[in-house]
This record gives C-alpha cells, sequence and structure tokens, in this order.
C-alpha cells in the first residue's frame, strides 16, 4: 500500500494528470514523447500495475520523457497492426513484439528496428535468463528485449503423494515409474494426459521435456530423424500404457486434462501460471497440495531444466536520434528491473525472463513458479514452436495411433517428418 500510495504523490505531481499516460497531452519543450501502443490495458491482469510503473517514470523525468501509452486492448488486432508497419517500417517508438519467424525476419533491416546489443553490455543484459537472451539474438544483434515468458513445469498434488508413500517428486523416470506404481496400488492415476485440441497441449509439453532431457538446450537443432524423437516416443508412450493415465486421455482435450487435476483423480499435471487462478478458483485444496518440479531425467540425460516460450519482447523503432534512443533505453532498462518485474508478477501473476523473487506471502504456487524458472539449468522452447504448424496438428493422431497399436516410437516419428516434409 505504501508504494501504491506514493506513486499516487508522484502523479498527482505531475503537470500532465493520469489520464495523460494513456491520452497524450501537450509536450512540454524539449520533452521526449515516446509513443506506446499496449494491449497491457484494461482488463489485462497487467494493466494496473503497468500503468504504475509508466507512471512513476514519467514522474521521476518530468519535462525531459514521457511514455505515452495509446491503449490497444485487442490483442489479435495489436498483432495485425504491429506485422503491418513492420513491414512498412513505419513503427511507434516503443511496441509489444511477439518473437515469431514473421517478426523476427525484420532483425535483417538495418533501420527498422532498434539495436540494444551495445546498451546490454554494460551489465544491463546479466539480469537476463541466458536461454531468453540468446533466443532474442541474432547474429549478435538484440532488436527486443526479452520480457514476458510462459512457463510449463511439472505439477503434483502432494497430498496423493503422501497417501502413496511418496516422499519427493522423482528426479529420473526409473524412480518415476516406482512412483507411478505407486500411485496405482494407491488408487491412484498418475498422469493427466491428452491427444485432443490442435496441439495436444498437455502431452506436447511432455513430450518437450523428455527431449529436453536426451537432447539437452540444443535439443531442437536435431533433426527429426535423430534418434532423440523416438526415444522420447517410447517414454511418451508408455505414459499411455499400464494406467499411467487417464481411459479418456485419446482424444480428451485440455478441459479433460485438466478437470482430473482439478478432482484429484490424477496427480501429475503440468501447464503455466496462467492456470494458477482456476485451480484456487475451483479447487482450493489442490491448490494447497500442489507444488512443481523439472520432469524426471532420461537415463544419462539432463535434469532441471524448464520448457518455456516467449510471449511478448519489447521492441522500439531505429532512430538516428542519440537523445530520442537514450529515453528509450532508459525505459527499457526501467521496464526490466527485477524488482519491477516482481510487482508484475506478484500483481498479475505473469513471469519473466529476468532473474528476480518475489514475497513468499504472494500466492505459494506462483512462488514455485518463480523458484523453479530460476533454478533451472536451461530452458527449451517448447515443440509447438520449435516446429511447422503442420507438425504439431499430426502430434495427437501420431500418439493415438502409437497407443492404438497401429504404430511403433520409429513410425511416431515417421508421421512427424512426413508432415514436416509436406
Amino acid at each position: 500500500m505504501a508504494r501504491k500510495a506514493l506513486v499516487l504523490v508522484l502523479v498527482l505531481a505531475l503537470t500532465v494528470p493520469v489520464v495523460g499516460v494513456f491520452a497524450g497531452g501537450a509536450a512540454e519543450e524539449d520533452e521526449i514523447v515516446l509513443q506506446f501502443p499496449s494491449f497491457w490495458v484494461g482488463q489485462d491482469s497487467k494493466a494496473e500495475p503497468m500503468e504504475q510503473l509508466i507512471s512513476e517514470f514519467n514522474a521521476m523525468h518530468e519535462g525531459e520523457i514521457r511514455v505515452q501509452v495509446e491503449p490497444t486492448p485487442d490483442t489479435d488486432g495489436y498483432r495485425q497492426t504491429i506485422n503491418t508497419r513492420l513491414a512498412a517500417g513505419d513503427l511507434p517508438d516503443i511496441f509489444i513484439f511477439q518473437p515469431d519467424p514473421t517478426t523476427m525476419q525484420y532483425y535483417e533491416a538495418d533501420d527498422v528496428l532498434m539495436d540494444f546489443a551495445d546498451d546490454l553490455q554494460g551489465g544491463w543484459g546479466d539480469r537476463f535468463q541466458e536461454s531468453q537472451m540468446d533466443a532474442a539474438t541474432v547474429d549478435g544483434m538484440v532488436k527486443s528485449i526479452p520480457y514476458e515468458i510462459g512457463v510449463t513445469p511439472i505439477w503434483y498434488n502432494t497430498r496423493l503423494f503422501d497417501e502413496a508413500g511418496i516422499d519427493e517428486f522423482p528426479t529420473t523416470f526409473e524412480e518415476f515409474w516406482e512412483a507411478a506404481d505407486a500411485l496405482k496400488d494407491a488408487g491412484i492415476t498418475p498422469t493427466s494426459q491428452m491427444t485432443g485440441g490442435a496441439n495436444a497441449w498437455t502431452s506436447m509439453l511432455w513430450y518437450s521435456h523428455i527431449v529436453g532431457s536426451i537432447g539437452g538446450p540444443d535439443a531442437w537443432d536435431r533433426p527429426l530423424d535423430d534418434p532423440q524423437y523416438e526415444q522420447a516416443a517410447e517414454i511418451l508412450l508408455r505414459l499411455y500404457s499400464d494406467g499411467n493415465t487417464t481411459g479418456d486421455a485419446v482424444g480428451g482435450d485440455a478441459d479433460v486434462s485438466g478437470s482430473h487435476y482439478l478432482a484429484e483423480r490424477t496427480a501429475i499435471f503440468t501447464n503455466g501460471p496462467w492456470y494458477i487462478g482456476r485451480v484456487a478458483g475451483d479447487a482450493p485444496e489442490v491448490h494447497e497440495a500442489t507444488r512443481l518440479a523439472p520432469a524426471p531425467a532420461v537415463d544419462g540425460g539432463e535434469h532441471g531444466h524448464q520448457v518455456t516460450f516467449a510471449l511478448s519482447n519489447l521492441a522500439a523503432a531505429h532512430t538516428d536520434d542519440p537523445e530520442r534512443r537514450e529515453a528509450v533505453v532508459k525505459f527499457m532498462d526501467w521496464m526490466t528491473k527485477p524488482e519491477h518485474v516482481a510487482m508484475i508478477t506478484e500483481e498479475a501473476g505473469s513471469l519473466f525472463a529476468i532473474d528476480y523473487e518475489i514475497d513468499p506471502d504472494v500466492d505459494p504456487l506462483l512462488s514455485e513458479f518463480v523458484r523453479v524458472q530460476n533454478e533451472a539449468p536451461f530452458t527449451l522452447t517448447d515443440m509447438e514452436r520449435a516446429f511447422p504448424v503442420a507438425v504439431i496438428q499430426e502430434f495427437g493422431g501420431a500418439i493415438e495411433a502409437m497407443v492404438a497399436g497401429g504404430a511403433s516410437p520409429a513410425e511416431f516419428v515417421e508421421i512427424l517428418k512426413d508432415a514436416a516434409e509436406d
């Protein structure tokens, strides 16, 4: 409350009212106004903490720099508009950048995006997770700043583990199969899985974790004929076999997978921080019992990594004006300070590509997300972002073919390879 009161005092001291952050207002002489269209407004969970941080920044730089937010609550429309403006080379001063093959191609243009590579050398770059910074770097250029990310660790119900006599989450798959047998002996189905939906979400994440253990941080750089994919498929098939998942996993969608965990019919699940609100609201006893862990390690493989993906980076239009460039860098530095992203996490539940800590008295499950993210020796993007859409669309069906006995793990991989080549 003290922080918010301080912000209120600072904002009231501005010659431009709070709405000026979002609605504009006449610029003072020599004041640099940075236009920032944003969908972190309105009903977005990050709207309030974002407004707070921008108001603080404007108060600190009154008369010198002012960030003027242009509210754009339609996220799909926002992306389309930014993509159009990228193609035209006509960008706002600051904007939210969704890194994907369509947008990353603009790294190659000399005068479209601002390159922050040199600015990040002075210590600013040390606050970012190495894997996320690597993903944002192309040929030595950092033309978007890693920011909001998705993290998808393994969830497990400690109360159900206690019933089965399991003290902690297994660190190897050898230990995992023993734990699965103990859960089944206690009448508990071990895992939630699914083959339905556009991407077989839950099982796609499991497969990503397994491939990461086998192949390490560069796993997705290997072609589909690498043995790691068949080895991971063998483990995925076992997750569907011998009662290790529910009978409706084949054909089931995300609601099926999640509902079993919420109802304590399964003990192990995987999802991101956005699911915390669902479990806290619909199954508070499960929320209280849930802890997070890395996936078990394949024999001889890596352990401790997490499957993550970039949701939103921050980017800026290229400028030859050194004062405007310096103003942009100051704002980017401000928005990526560990204490500032911690505040957004505590208020909105979002996670960021920065090493930071949050107040443990906030949501303990949210604290768990920050912990496993900080402890991960490396992160790996999920399979959905590593392969063409056609491969992901075949993924659930390929699992179903394995489970039905119509395809071996090797043939599972061939289905994916055929999709990649079409």
